[in-house]
């Protein structure tokens, strides 16, 4: 299942990567988190204005994994979401180390508990633990609390950066 993997960047996602995207979204994030429709995941990526995008394919085309970058505030974030099938096998690493690559400095919010629930009943496990082995730092004073998600803010510096 893991081998042949490529990652491929893009700007721009076709209709197909767009489908195998919404299913990975609403089979690994939380399930509040999930969308109803294909148009409510295309409304969220057009908000966040210029995206850059990793797939994370198989050798058939099949999407297991995507990251992608994008500019909120004049700070530049991050989402990752891997299937299952290739978590804990250095896919996630792969995928931060590539946008890392050409930024200095990264930020992402992160479920930082195990409460909620994946469409499947499964729990949801916090990534916040791989992060932070990934040298992000979690900014415990800046908290998203919405009815749909409870996250920490967590920020990546590159250690050749001047501060």
């Amino acid at each position: 299942m893991t081998d042949n993997l490529r990652i491929i960047k893009t700007s721009a996602l076709g209709e197909q990567e767009k489908i195998q995207l919404f299913d990975l979204w609403n089979t690994e994030y939380p399930e509040q988190l999930s969308y109803q429709d294909q148009s409510e995941l295309d409304t969220y990526l057009l908000k966040l204005g210029p995206t850059t995008h990793f797939l994370l394919q198989n050798d058939i085309g099949i999407i297991m994994g995507w990251a992608f970058s994008f500019v909120r505030d004049n700070q530049k974030w991050f989402a990752i979401i891997l299937s299952e099938k290739v978590q804990r096998k250095g896919f996630g690493k792969k995928l931060l180390d590539l946008l890392k690559q050409s930024e200095a400095l990264l930020y992402g919010w992160v479920i930082d508990h195990s409460k909620d629930k994946k469409r499947n009943g499964n729990p949801y496990l916090s990534p916040l633990s791989f992060y932070k082995k990934c040298d992000f730092v979690a900014l415990e004073e800046e908290r998203l609390e919405l009815d749909t998600i409870s996250a920490v803010k967590i920020k990546w510096i590159a250690t050749d950066t001047i501060a």
